[in-house]
């Protein structure tokens, strides 16, 4: 029983006695009450004090598990941003994505072939591919969604069509958008782009894109296909490295735990397409047949086009041609099976169907210029025919004459051929050489009747190597080169980019094949002229001026109907820089060689100079000078410089004729004399 209890107790047995009779028994019993009262209050007050206690011992024990559990938060939210910064979670698989029902495919490749025609069974092939995963599944989220290989003849289709589907599956919500990211492996033809490589590839993989496309294979380094295919196939690759980004450049930082650090690649869940000219056989010699197997079956291959195929292609053009025609600039556009015909004749292996495109385009900006050029509003229904004559696009309106349709699109500039001809007479000797350069403009000329009139039209390679000693004329045959074949049309551009070793090799690894490509760019439509190319092959230990050159070959390949390079060196060393590159001679097979100057040549060149200066050599300097030259041609032309010679002596000539004037004022301001020469010193 408790005290409380006892004293409930104590106090009605005393309050019903009613033997309490005297008062000191009351007072007795009173203390008595008051001391247990006492005693009470005071069993009360501790109890509350260790209740207390107890209360802040429990606040204390909840406020410290608060503050560790916040410890715990705030550390695991520190590991998880210092895991970020490494790479580590940035690269960490997500969560699948909801699979799509399996209707949302329904009717997508009819979709896509309206689109794309002609191959019908590769667009099949396609969604089928895209399609596996949704049926399929894909274990893991960090792999690879589907690999794929796009494969078939140049100008098929293939990257249209991948488009085409991409932006079908975006629009289904199958996709989250229809951006493809591609990567060009032929960027990476050596070991020295692997830092370009890594880095690349990481920037693709963090990219919103969902599907990964990998072109030009062919001219990629065997160790980076090594990793794509490790990357496809295992779902992730192990870097032998780690890696930082500084200022957007991948820094190999060893095994240190730098701060933001990549220690390996995930694939995260992305389609992998792979494009090929060739087909698997051709796959597996690069990429080993395991990666093969990988494809999973997704192998589509595109189809030759038929006529068929591509009278409806240029079908289709002639209808969205119509259309535009009649919304943009009010006129009933109309057309035989001929235009069709013609149009569909401009199909070609470079450019594929995408010729017949920009056919279509033209003539659409040529019946925009007719439109431009009424300035009043033509009359509503007017008819406008199109026919093809002599292999030209005509075209007639309400019946009227036919006229040749293309002739009204704004002419190019060109340049003037009588002005670049003139030019090229005035140079002095070097008769093969113009002969050379005269041939290869008759050849593209050739070549663009041909094509005028639907012809097949063949390659000209115009690539070339000139070789000879110093001052031969080299340079200047190259700037007057670049100008005739704008003028005839064979380059858009025709400007003269020279460069030398220093302009394409880079100062760290890395650098070298950016800079190449940079200077590629910048001389595309035109001409590249490399002088001293012989110094970009240094050995085999020269793996940087290597790298150039595979490089430049490559822009080459890339670029062989937009651009014109040029080699220029001596003729030895020429011969020892082709070894560098097992493709560099078969690329060049136009080499010139520069001969030395004749005695008479540099005094006719000497003459040149000086009316170029505003001066006249007298009469008296024939004999001499051409004495002169040729014993110096005889000695050492190379050494000489030729015309480089030619000049220097003139120039000291007119230095020493102002020598003269100070003495003879009454003395020829434009008269050189053989006095002024001074040959004796030489």
């Amino acid at each position: 029983m408790s005290i409380e209890d006892q004293y409930d107790a104590w106090v009605r047995d005393l309050m019903g006695s009613a033997r309490a009779s005297t008062k000191r028994e009351a007072d007795a019993a009173a203390q008595s009450v008051e001391e247990m009262q006492r005693a009470l209050d005071e069993m009360t007050a501790q109890s509350q004090k260790r209740r207390t206690a107890a209360g802040k011992a429990a606040d204390a024990v909840g406020r410290a598990a608060d503050a560790t559990m916040e410890n715990v938060r705030r550390m695991s939210s520190e590991l998880t941003a210092s895991l970020k910064k490494d790479g580590l979670l940035d690269n960490a698989p997500q969560k699948p994505a909801p699979a799509k029902k399996r209707g949302d495919f329904v009717g997508l490749a009819d979709q896509v072939r309206t689109r794309v025609l002609g191959q019908d069974e590769f667009v099949g092939a396609v969604v089928k591919a895209f399609r596996r995963p949704f049926v399929m599944g894909v274990p893991d989220a960090a792999r690879a969604r589907s690999v794929m290989l796009l494969c078939g003849a140049e100008g098929t289709g293939r990257h249209y069509a991948l488009r085409c589907v991409a932006e079908e599956l975006a629009a289904r919500g199958l996709i989250s958008a229809a951006r493809i990211e591609t990567m060009d492996l032929s960027l990476y033809p050596g070991p020295a782009q692997e830092k370009l490589f890594l880095q690349d590839l990481y920037a693709a993989l963090q990219s919103d894109a969902e599907i990964l496309a990998f072109d030009h294979y062919e001219g990629c380094a065997s160790a980076y296909l090594n990793m794509l295919a490790t990357l496809a196939i295992d779902g992730t690759l192990a870097l032998s490295s780690r890696y930082v980004l500084q200022r957007g450049i991948l820094v190999d930082v060893g095994t240190a735990l730098a701060p933001g650090a990549v220690g390996e690649l995930q694939a995260g869940g992305k389609y992998f397409v792979f494009f090929s000219s060739k087909g698997p056989e051709a796959l597996a010699e690069r990429f080993g047949a395991r990666f093969v197997d990988a494809l999973s079956g997704d192998i589509c291959r595109t189809a030759p086009f038929t006529p068929e195929s591509l009278n409806a292609i240029a079908a289709r053009e002639l209808n969205a041609l119509a259309q535009k025609v009649r919304a943009q600039c009010g006129l009933a556009l109309s057309a035989d099976g001929a235009v069709r015909d013609h149009l569909a004749a401009r199909y070609g292996r470079a450019n594929g169907v995408d010729a017949i495109q920009e056919y279509a385009d033209d003539a659409y900006r040529a019946i925009a210029e007719y439109v431009l050029d009424h300035e009043e509003p033509l009359p509503a229904g007017t008819a406008m025919r199109l026919t093809v004559a002599d292999g030209r696009l005509m075209a007639a309106v309400n019946g009227g004459e036919p006229f040749d349709l293309l002739n009204l699109l704004p002419q190019q500039y060109r340049g003037d051929v009588a002005a670049v001809e003139a030019e090229l007479d005035g140079i002095i000797g070097l008769e093969e050489v113009k002969t050379f350069v005269r041939d290869i403009a008759k050849n593209v000329q050739a070549q663009q009747r041909r094509k005028a009139q639907g012809l097949q039209a063949a390659s000209v390679n115009m690539h070339m190597i000139f070789t000879g000693n110093p001052g031969t004329g080299k340079t200047t045959i190259a700037r007057i080169l670049s100008k005739y074949l704008k003028a005839i049309g064979a380059l858009r551009g025709g400007q003269l980019v020279e460069v030398t070793r220093a302009d394409l090799v880079g100062r760290y690894v890395g650098h070298t094949a950016p800079l190449t490509n940079q200077v590629i760019q910048s001389a595309l439509g035109g001409v590249l002229f490399i002088d001293e190319a012989y110094s970009l092959y240094r050995g085999r230990e020269d793996s940087f001026g290597l790298e150039a050159i595979d490089t430049l070959v490559k822009g080459i390949e890339d670029h062989r109907d937009d651009l014109v390079v040029i080699l220029a060196g001596y003729t030895r060393e020429m011969q020892q820089f082709l070894t560098a590159n097992s493709g560099l001679a078969s690329r060049f097979p136009n080499q010139i060689e520069f001969p030395d100057y004749t005695g008479e040549q540099l005094w006719q060149i000497a003459g040149s100079i000086a009316k170029g200066k505003g001066y006249a050599l007298d009469a008296a300097c024939e004999a001499p000078l051409k004495d002169y030259f040729a014993r110096r041609q005889a000695a050492d032309a190379g050494k000489n410089g030729n015309g480089r010679m030619a000049r220097n002596v003139v120039e000291r000539a007119i230095l020493n004729q102002s020598k003269r004037l100070v003495a003879d004022p009454d003395a020829s301001l434009e008269l050189l004399l053989p006095g002024d020469f001074d040959l004796d010193e030489d």
